[in-house]
This record gives structure tokens, sequence and C-alpha cells, in this order.
């Protein structure tokens, strides 16, 4: 039996891994876009506090917590690592303990029949060796899967960060649109009160009335919708975090609107990310872990090509008497190394090594649309703040200019200097004027939501691979 253990510890010690070990793909030089050599400009994942905002804060870190989409990230989490500690073992020795007992009687011709006790316990184990790695593979296999998990929860966390940000500040951009033009629905009540003045007193005609009239129902008109996707992105936030329709109380609170005034963002931030830091997003990591998996699976594919050694052995007591058992006469041992060696499987192994390439193919290019759709989300963002920002300064600056314009019309209007559809005419262009300035100022605030989505939101911040 010496010997046996000694010529198993030899192939033991010279087992390899077969199939290629995993390089990871350097597309670089092919895909490297326009992006600065900066570092990393992220590695808080709290991004969204810069926006100054508790409401925000309190439900985002509340969603955290509540969110069934992230609890469904941690529980399949949990999943690949339970599968993971079930396969790593897979190829070690296993030894299980138990114990029999038979009884027999046999008739005899005689009125005697032939009674029997027989006693059994031990141990019995048993072990398939690895020799051509095809274990460690297949490890290395469910590791790479659950590191991709562990990408899937952060990417999770992200995106529930990002949407939750996006639809709170649709929220605010809609209520400060309501604002609007509830504001401007009371002005045009004074105008159309002024216009009923001086149709009364024989200034104005039934058509300026009438004008008059139509503006304020018009403005009227625009109230419900907005008062609809208020309710709509109050909902959809709340749901994200895992709570029911209006029972999130701090959402109806009155508080300083952020989109009131447009974001003061640090513009530098857009150049300080460099094409590197792509390829450590979340989901581009997990893609690339699912890669690794996949190229593991061929050594698993290719190792069963070869010969595989299986031991089996066992270690107990027998005897018809239970006191027998634990004496050293009544001790019983056995080993039986096996060896198998694939001959005729009409191609069915070599098929499946070559379908293990080509599915390894195929999350290759899986990864590498992942690294280009993360690349290009990065230039759209970076484009969309800065045009964000030179729409919202030329709305300002035509807001500015149309209150200016609406104010001096008012006083010429009583004066009888302007007619009424001049007035009228400017009065419609602020409230379109306004509306899309703070549409804009919502814009702002979105795409830098995306921008910091795109460049990981601090779940990239380190080389998994160094």
């Amino acid at each position: 039996m010496r010997k046996i253990w000694h010529i198993i510890s030899l192939i033991v010690l010279g087992a390899c891994s077969v199939g290629p070990d995993y390089q990871q793909p350097d597309l670089w030089e092919e895909y490297k876009p326009s992006f600065a050599s900066g570092e990393q400009i992220l590695s808080d994942k709290k991004w969204y506090t810069i926006f100054n905002d508790e409401i925000l804060n309190q439900i985002i870190n509340h969603a955290l917590q509540n969110s069934p989409d992230i609890k469904t990230a941690k529980s399949k989490l949990r999943q690949a690592r339970y599968s993971l500690n079930i396969k790593k073992v897979a190829f070690w020795p296993m030894i299980d303990a138990g114990g029999a007992y038979n009884y027999a009687y046999a008739p005899k011709y005689n009125e005697f029949g032939d009674k029997s006790d027989y006693f059994k316990v031990g141990l019995d184990a048993s072990w398939e060796l690895d020799i051509w790695g095809g274990g460690r593979r297949q490890t290395e296999s469910y590791w790479a899967q659950y590191q991709a998990s562990i990408n899937s929860l952060d990417d999770a966390l992200l995106s529930l960060t990002a949407e939750i940000a996006n639809n709170y500040i649709l929220l605010r951009a809609t209520q400060e649109q309501l604002r609007i033009s509830k504001e401007n629905l009371h002005l045009q009540q004074d105008i159309l009160n002024t216009v009923r003045d001086k149709y009364k007193s024989g200034l104005a005609d039934d058509t300026a009335l009438n004008q008059a009239e139509f503006a304020v129902q018009t403005t009227k008109s625009l109230i419900p919708d907005l008062e609809y996707q208020e309710s709509a992105y109050r909902g959809a936030i709340e749901i994200l975090a895992g709570e029911m329709p209006d029972t999130v109380e701090i959402l109806t609170q009155n508080t300083k609107n952020i989109v009131a005034k447009t974001f003061n963002f640090d513009l530098s931030k857009l150049s300080q990310f460099s094409f590197e830091n792509v390829r450590y997003r979340p989901d581009v990591r997990a893609a690339e872990n699912m890669l690794v998996s996949k190229n593991a699976e061929i050594g698993q594919a290719i190792a069963a090509l070869f010969p595989n050694v299986n031991v089996s052995a066992l270690l107990g007591w027998q005897g018809h008497l239970i006191k027998d058992l634990g004496k050293s006469e009544n001790a019983a041992y056995g080993y039986n190394p096996i060896v198998n060696l694939p001959f005729l499987h009409w191609g069915q192994l070599t098929n499946q090594v070559k379908l293990s390439k080509e599915i390894k193919s195929e999350y290759f290019y899986a990864y590498q649309n992942a690294l280009l759709m993360a690349a290009q989300e990065v230039k759209n963002a970076v484009t969309a703040v800065k045009k964000e920002y030179e729409k919202n300064s030329a709305l300002q600056k035509s807001v500015n200019n149309m209150q200016k314009v609406l104010s001096s019309m008012k006083i010429k209007y009583k004066e009888g200097l302007v007619e009424f559809s001049d007035l009228l005419l400017a009065e419609q262009h602020l409230l379109s004027a306004q509306n899309n300035l703070a549409a804009s100022r919502g814009a702002v605030y979105q795409h830098i939501v995306s921008f910091y989505k795109s460049v990981g939101g601090g779940y990239c911040a380190f080389n998994p691979r160094k």
C-alpha cells in the first residue's frame, strides 16, 4: 500500500493544468480614445452628495438597504459564493463514516435454523486525482463567476443610485416648471383683469378679451400634466427605494429646489478621466470575469481527454458480535486504484473542447462590446455636460431679456402704447423661456449623473488584477 501512495504522490506532484492560461485582452492601442492621461477622478461611491441635497442623500441611503434589486443582487452573490465553495473541493479526497448491521436467518432441514449477525463500522474514502488540472480549471471558472457576481452587485448599486438621482432631478424639474406655470397663471390673471377693465370702459375689444382668457386657460391646461408627472416621478423613486407609493413622506416636504438654480460644476473634472479607468467599470469587469470563466472551461474540457485516476479505500472493523468492533484482529481495510482512459466517444470530448473555445469567443466579443460601449458613454456624457452648460447660459440670457421686455410691455399696454397681442406674445415667450431654462437646469444635473455613472461612480477606483 505504501508503494501505491508513493506513486500517487509523485503523480500529484507532477500534475499540471492543461488549457490556456488567461491573458487580459490588450485593446488599449486599438480603442484608445482621445481622453487625457489623468488619474482616476472618483473614489467616493457617494458622488451624489456633491448636489448638497439632504433629501436625495437620505433616499439613496435608504434604497441601498431596502431595494429589492439590491437584495436580489446580494442573493446572487451569496449563491455564487456557495457554488464556489462546493466546486473548489470537488477534487479533494472525500471521506464518509458509516456503519452497518445485517441479520440473516436460513432454515435448515432440522428444527434449528442457521442464524447470523454481522456488524461493520469504518471509514470509506474516495479521491479523483486532479492530474491534468481539470478540477483546478473548474475552480478557476467558478472563482471568476464569483468575482463577476461581485461586479454585478457593484453595478446594481451604481445603477440604482444613478436611477434614483435621475428621477429625483426630474421630480424637482417638474416641480420648478409647475411653480413657473402657477406664477405665470397668476400674472395672466392680472392681465386678464386689466383687459376686462379696459373692455368695460370701451378701451379694449372682444378680441383682446378672448385672447387674454385663452392665455389663462392654456396655462391652466399645463398644470394637470405637470402634477401627474410630479406624482409619477415621486412614485418611481419610492418603488426604487423599496417602498409603496405615497409612503416616503420626505418627498412631500417643501424644501429648497436644487433645480431652481443652475448647478455649479467643476468642468475641469471632465478632462481628468483616462481610458484605462473604463476597463474597471463594474459592468466591464463583470464581462471580463465571465471571459476568464469561459477561458478556464477550455482547460476543463481538454483535461477530460486524458486518463483519470480514482482511488477508493476503506478502513474499519467487522465481526459477528458488536464487541468485536475495535479489536485489531477484526480490522478490515482495502484500497482500489482505478485508471480510466477515454477510448471511443465518437468525437464527443473533442467537440466539447471546440464548443468551449467558441463560447469563449462569444464572451470575448461581449467584453469587447462592453468596453466600447463604456468608452462611448463617457464621451457622450462629457460632451452632453459641456453642451448643456452652453445651452443653459443662452437660455438664462433669454429669460432675463424677456422679463425686461414683458415688464416694459405691461407699462406700455396700460398706457395704450402697444396692442394687447404684443403683450400676450411677450408673456408667452417668457413662459416658454422659463420652462426651457428649468428643463435645462434639470438636464445639467442629469448629464452630470450620467457622467458619474459612465465613469463607474466610485466602484472602479482600483485595478482588481494588480
